[in-house]
């Protein structure tokens, strides 16, 4: 079939031709008179599976011809063509989305004007920035028209791989840490000592901080802050029997650790929402989280605190959730903000 180019659109004028496209597939928005008006990405798409002939002054366009062209017209062109290419293939309706985002996606028998879409897409390459703030704007927008987003991340060799993203509300089923008592502890490098067997018992079977190690619980630079705080632990240099305040004890984490306020408030807020933390290191994440008993249950979330601006390479996004998945646990990333801590999702997810 014929279509002609005109300037970013190619239309097919021919009525019987028009509506036989748009009939199978539903390609192009329907003119007045009958003709056919596509996009570009369709016209390629078209093209490239042997549907359509677009002519320019005339000439036949190749498919490399319509490429380039199309790519001068629109930054990132060949970028999102190999979102909507893929997406086509698996049988799937797609429709331009408004920017930010790039694509209307229907589910599989829908169509549009009949059938509401079922995810909002935006096309990435590998080698782009992850920018936190910016996606969850771009949820914010597709929760609010009650959307799923998925992020469609084009590597190097044009394959695509989906995320899912959502917000997530953790919860966990244990209640406020008692701080009836003050147990004793003492501070060695990097980690602080619960000598005695009742105090260490008194922390560890209630809230599972730290870890036992024979009668002595030890527990982590965090935990102790946060007990500190509390008022449930008092602390002494183990090499000057000293008092240790907890401004001292911050200034210490800090020194070994420059992120240490950061990781301190995401474990903060986690505790608050009755979770049991326990260091994520093994995992390459800050945290791993149980909604219950660790003993009794394996931990639900990986969670990796990060601050409001938080930037990084898709690469290392990718590599996280990989793990995770690999594990059978969800990642999360802990956006610290001055008023709260949000948690993000990302999913492999397969259309």
């Amino acid at each position: 079939m014929a279509g002609h180019l005109k300037g970013a659109e190619v239309w097919i004028e021919d009525q019987a031709e028009a509506s036989q496209v748009h009939n199978k597939g539903f390609y192009g928005v329907p003119q007045t008179g009958g003709s056919l008006k596509l996009d570009l990405m369709e016209a390629l798409y078209l093209v490239e599976s042997e549907r359509l002939d677009v002519l320019s002054e005339g000439e036949s366009l190749s498919t490399s011809a319509l490429l380039r062209l199309a790519h001068k017209m629109s930054e990132g062109f060949e970028v999102r063509y190999l979102v909507y290419r893929e997406l086509r293939q698996r049988g799937y309706v797609v429709k331009l989305g408004q920017h930010p985002l790039d694509f209307r996606v229907f589910p599989r028998g829908g169509s549009p004007n009949k059938t509401p879409s079922k995810w909002w897409v935006a096309a990435i390459s590998e080698r782009s920035t992850f920018d936190l703030g910016r996606l969850l704007e771009d949820l914010d927008r597709t929760t609010d028209v009650r959307k799923a987003l998925l992020l469609a991340v084009v590597d190097e060799e044009s394959d695509v791989t989906y995320y899912e993203v959502r917000r997530v509300h953790p919860k966990g089923k244990l209640e406020a840490v008692d701080v009836s008592r003050t147990v004793e502890g003492m501070i060695l490098a990097d980690r602080v000592l619960v000598p005695l067997k009742e105090d260490a018992v008194a922390l560890h079977g209630g809230h599972f901080f730290g870890k036992m190690i024979g009668p002595t619980l030890q527990l982590s630079l965090i935990e102790a802050s946060f007990l500190v705080e509390l008022g449930a632990l008092r602390l002494r240099d183990a090499k000057t029997n000293r008092e240790v305040s907890l401004a001292a004890l911050k200034r210490r984490a800090k020194s070994l650790q420059p992120d240490f306020d950061l990781r301190l408030n995401a474990f903060k807020d986690m505790k608050g929402k009755g979770l049991v933390v326990k260091t994520g290191f093994k995992y390459g994440s800050h945290f791993r989280a149980y909604e219950g008993d660790p003993g009794k249950q394996h931990a639900r979330y990986l969670v990796h605190a990060v601050p409001k601006d938080y930037t990084t390479m898709w690469p290392e996004v990718s590599r996280a959730v990989r793990l995770a998945h690999g594990v059978k646990k969800e990642i999360l990333l802990g956006r610290v903000s001055e008023k709260e801590v949000e948690y993000v999702s990302l999913n492999r997810y397969r259309p």
